[in-house]
C-alpha cells in the first residue's frame, strides 16, 4: 500500500489508460465493457481524490520513470493545480457516466464510446501531470485523436463536419507547439519542465526564446478557444451527443488554459516575455467576442459554446495579470467553470429530452413539466453569470479584484460588463426554455431520465458547495498561485533541493 501511495500521481493516468484496455480487449461485448467502464471511473475518482489529498497534506508528488533522476528520465509531477485539475477530471468522467445511462446509445457503445472515452481521459490527466514537455505534445495528440473519435461516434453529416474543423484547427496547433518544443530544445539542450524553469532565468533573451514563446501561446491559445483563435469550439461542440459535449465542454479547452499557466508561469515568466500586454488584450477580446456571439443564438447548445469561449477569457485574465492574487483567481475560476459548463451542457440535453428540441425558439412550458429540473438550472445558470453566493460569484470576485489591485480598470469595466452579457443568456434560456408557453406540441416532449437528472443534481450541489462553504477552496488556490508565482519549489520537487539556485545545465 505504502509503495501505491508514494506513486499516486501515476494512478490517474495509468487507471483510464487500463480501463480502456479491458474495455478493447472486451470488443463487442457491451455489458462487460460496461461493468469495466463504470469500474474504472469509480476507481479514477477515487485515485484522483487520493493525490489531491496527498498533495495538499505532504506538498508535490513525483515520480521518476525508470530510476532514471530528473532531468533525464520521463517525470510525473502533481502540485496543487495539477492534483486539482485531475481530481476535477474524475468528477466529470462520474458525472458524465451517471448522464450516459440514459443518453449514450448502444450503437455508440458499439463503435468504441468506451474505449475512446477513457482514453480522452488517460490524456487529460496526462497532459494535467506530465513534467516533460515533450510528453505534453504526447498527451495532446492522445487527448485529440479519442477526442475526434467521440466527437464523430454517430456518424452523422454534422458531426463529420464537426469534427473536420475540429481536427484541422487542432492539428495545426499541434503543429505550433511541435515548433515551439524544438526551437526551445534547441536554446536550452533540455525537454524537463523543472529543468527548463531552473535554466531559463539564466539565458539572455533571444529571438529564439521569443519566437518559441509566441509559438506555445498560440498553439495553446487554439485549444483553449482563445480570441482570436476561437472560431473552431462553437462549429463543432454542438455537434457531439450531450454527454459527449459535456465533458468535453468541462475538460477539454481548459487542458489548453493549464497548459498556458504551466509554461508562463514555469518557464517563460509573462513580465520577462513582454507577453503581459498580448495576453490581456486576448482576454478582452475573448470575453467579449464570446459573449456577443452567445447573444445573437437560438440553439441552447451553441449558446453554451460561445460561453465556453466567453468565461476562458475571465481564466487568462488571471494569467495577464500574473500576480499571485490573479492566479489564484484563475486557478479557481478554471474549477468553477469545469464543474459548472458541463453541468450547463448536461441541462441542455435535460432540456432536449422535455422539449423535444434544442431551439429555445420552440421550446417552452419547462416549469410546468419539469420543476425539477428548472430549479437544477437556475444553480449554474446563476454561478456562471456571477451570482452570490455560488461559485461563481467567488471566481468573478476574485479575478477582478485582482484586477483592482493591480489597477487594470479597463480590465475590471470588460469583466463586468460581460458578466451582465452574460446573465442577459441566462435569463434567455430560462424565459424561453422553461417560463414561456410550450410551442411544440405535448407529444415531443418526454420525461427526464432519472440518471440525468442525477447528474445535474451532482454538480449542481458541487456548485453550491464551493459556494457556501469557499473558504477552503480560496485558500487552496491561494496557495497553488504562490506555487505558481514562485516555481522554485516545483523545480526543487523534481530536481532535488537547493536546485532551484543553480542555473546551468545539469550536472
Amino acid at each position: 500500500m505504502g509503495a501505491l501511495l508514494q506513486n499516486a500521481v501515476l494512478w490517474p493516468v495509468a487507471v483510464p489508460l487500463a480501463t480502456a484496455a479491458l474495455c478493447a480487449a472486451l470488443w463487442g461485448r457491451i455489458e462487460a465493457q460496461r461493468l469495466v467502464s463504470w469500474i474504472g471511473t469509480l476507481l479514477l475518482f477515487g485515485v484522483s481524490l487520493v493525490l489531491l489529498s496527498r498533495t495538499a497534506s505532504q506538498g508535490m508528488q513525483t515520480v521518476q520513470f525508470g530510476n532514471w533522476a530528473a532531468p533525464f528520465g520521463i517525470t510525473f509531477a502533481a502540485d496543487r493545480l495539477g492534483a486539482a485539475m485531475a481530481a476535477i477530471t474524475g468528477l466529470m468522467a462520474l458525472a458524465t457516466m451517471i448522464f450516459g445511462l440514459a443518453d449514450i446509445r448502444r450503437r455508440e457503445e458499439l463503435a468504441g464510446f468506451h474505449v475512446l472515452f477513457h482514453g480522452m481521459l488517460a490524456g487529460v490527466n496526462g497532459a494535467f501531470l506530465t513534467g516533460d514537455i515533450f510528453n505534453l505534445y504526447v498527451w495532446f495528440e492522445i487527448m485529440l485523436i479519442t477526442a475526434m473519435g467521440l466527437l464523430s461516434i454517430r456518424r452523422t453529416r454534422a458531426q463529420l463536419d464537426g469534427t473536420l474543423k475540429y481536427a484541422v484547427l487542432n492539428l495545426f496547433s499541434t503543429l505550433l507547439f511541435l515548433m515551439a518544443v524544438a526551437l526551445l530544445y534547441g536554446a536550452t539542450g533540455t525537454l524537463n519542465m523543472a529543468d527548463l524553469g531552473r535554466i531559463m532565468p539564466t539565458l539572455p533573451p533571444s529571438a529564439t526564446l521569443t519566437l518559441s514563446a509566441l509559438l506555445f501561446l498560440a498553439g495553446f491559445g487554439i485549444k483553449a478557444g482563445y480570441f482570436p483563435l476561437f472560431f473552431w469550439l462553437p462549429a463543432s461542440y454542438h455537434t457531439a451527443s450531450i454527454t459527449i459535449a459535456a465533458i468535453f465542454a468541462g475538460l477539454l479547452t481548459k487542458v489548453g488554459v493549464y497548459a498556458c499557466y504551466r509554461v508562463f508561469t514555469l518557464i517563460f515568466a509573462v513580465e520577462a516575455s513582454g507577453l503581459r500586454d498580448i495576453l490581456a488584450v486576448m482576454a478582452a477580446g475573448t470575453m467579449l467576442f464570446g459573449v456577443f456571439g452567445a447573444a445573437v443564438q437560438w440553439d441552447v447548445r451553441r449558446i453554451l459554446s460561445f460561453h465556453i469561449v466567453s468565461q476562458i477569457g475571465y481564466m487568462l485574465l488571471g494569467l495577464a495579470l500574473a500576480t499571485p492574487a490573479g492566479l489564484a483567481g484563475g486557478v479557481f475560476y478554471i474549477v468553477h467553470h469545469i464543474v459548472v459548463k458541463a453541468n450547463l451542457f448536461l441541462i441542455a440535453g435535460a432540456i432536449h429530452r422535455a422539449s423535444g428540441t434544442f431551439d429555445l425558439r420552440r421550446s417552452g412550458g419547462l416549469l410546468k413539466r419539469s420543476p425539477l429540473l428548472a430549479m437544477l438550472f437556475l444553480v449554474p445558470a446563476l454561478s456562471l453569470g456571477g451570482i452570490p453566493p455560488l461559485s461563481g460569484f467567488w471566481a468573478k470576485f476574485m479575478v477582478i479584484d485582482a484586477s483592482v489591485q493591480s489597477r487594470a480598470w479597463w480590465l475590471v469595466g470588460v469583466s463586468l460588463f460581460v458578466g451582465i452579457l452574460t446573465l442577459y443568456s441566462m435569463t434567455k434560456i430560462w424565459m424561453e426554455a422553461f417560463w414561456k408557453s410550450p410551442v411544440l406540441p405535448r407529444k415531443a416532449a418526454r420525461p427526464v431520465p432519472r440518471p440525468m437528472l442525477a447528474a445535474i443534481a451532482l454538480l449542481s450541489a458541487v456548485t453550491i458547495a464551493i459556494g457556501l462553504f469557499a473558504e477552503p477552496f480560496v485558500l487552496y488556490a491561494n496557495e497553488a498561485a504562490v506555487g505558481l508565482s514562485d516555481p522554485a519549489a516545483y523545480v526543487d520537487a523534481v530536481l532535488g533541493p537547493g536546485m532551484a539556485a543553480h542555473g546551468g545545465m545539469a550536472p
